[in-house]
């Protein structure tokens, strides 16, 4: 019994010390009447930019169940990136985010929210129901 806890106690320790951002940027998906929109343009962006400036490990939450029709929210880990790289990426993100919202039907399509000033922090998100690793 002490093993099986001890083994329990190791295994929530490192998942806990493993996220290894502690800056998280949000990105909200949210639904008007038909479910949420892809995920595909930002993820497009997000790839691009870690092949572009040599980025190896980006973590990246989902966050679901977050309505009845789907909403979640991503939330994308920043400490990885310079000064620079941060601002390009935010102001990159901003840009592809702007670009999916012009080209959505106004009455059928849902939304993607962004705010570049606002963070999330790492322990906010250990407080989060229903989050988990997000798999590009």
């Amino acid at each position: 019994m002490k093993k099986i806890l001890l083994i329990a106690g190791i295994f929530s320790f490192s998942f806990f010390w493993a996220q290894k951002s502690e800056n998280y940027l949000q990105i909200r998906y949210g639904s008007i009447c038909c479910g949420t929109p892809s995920t595909d343009p930002v993820m497009n962006y997000v790839s691009k930019f870690q092949k572009k400036n040599k980025i190896k490990n980006l973590e990246i939450y989902k966050q679901s169940g977050l309505g009845r029709e789907g909403e979640f929210h991503l939330y994308i880990g920043t400490d990885n990136f310079s000064k620079k790289q941060a601002l390009a990426f935010t102001k990159g993100l901003q840009s592809a985010i702007e670009t999916q919202n012009n080209a959505r039907k106004k009455n059928h399509d849902g939304t993607v929210g962004f705010d570049e000033t606002e963070t999330v922090k790492k322990a906010d998100l250990s407080n989060a129901r229903n989050l988990t690793i997000y798999k590009k």
